[in-house]
């Protein structure tokens, strides 16, 4: 079964052919002629380029339109309005119980015990990470031994910090 149905050239087809075409030492009839075929392939080109660009707005217009179909879809669903009302409604409410458990004096302590430890936490890094770059100036290793035996590794890394004026 030969399918004997000329194959379509696309664009970059044409431009190649015409190019490649060009470069060759012709004579007067011969550049003649070839200069009517590259118009024709330009014009050929134009009109494949319009013809996309048209389909292209098109298609942007059929997706601008069924994307406004289906949001009208999902509007006017009568369960989905109670179903969002009702989570509106929950959602006001966890909010309320949310600040009832934090103004709870249990849930302040606690608050109040996180940030000390965090401040703590980043007290101990800062003083760890002093002690590590010692420990790397006099060693020159990159990591330390245990007590347990454990071998942990480190590396050092530079900040820069905002000049204060």
């Amino acid at each position: 079964m030969g399918d004997n149905t000329p194959k379509l050239q696309t664009g970059d087809d044409i431009a190649i052919a015409a190019v490649s075409q060009q470069t060759k030492e012709l004579t007067e009839a011969e550049e003649v002629a070839q200069s009517n075929e590259l118009a024709d392939t330009l014009t050929s080109l134009q009109s494949l380029i319009e013809r996309n660009a048209k389909r292209i707005n098109q298609v942007r217009q059929d997706l601008r339109e069924k994307r406004e179909s289906l949001k009208s879809v999902y509007d006017n669903d009568g369960q989905l309005s109670g179903a969002q009302e009702e989570l509106k409604q929950y959602d006001q409410k966890v909010r309320e119980r949310r600040v009832q458990i934090s103004n709870d004096p249990q849930a302040v302590t606690l608050r109040n015990d996180i940030g000390e430890l965090n401040e703590s936490k980043k007290d101990l890094e800062m003083a760890l990470s002093d002690h590590l770059v010692n420990y790397y100036q006099l060693t020159n290793s990159t990591s330390f031994d245990t007590s347990d035996g454990d071998q942990w590794e480190f590396k050092i890394t530079a900040k820069v910090k905002t000049q204060r004026k």
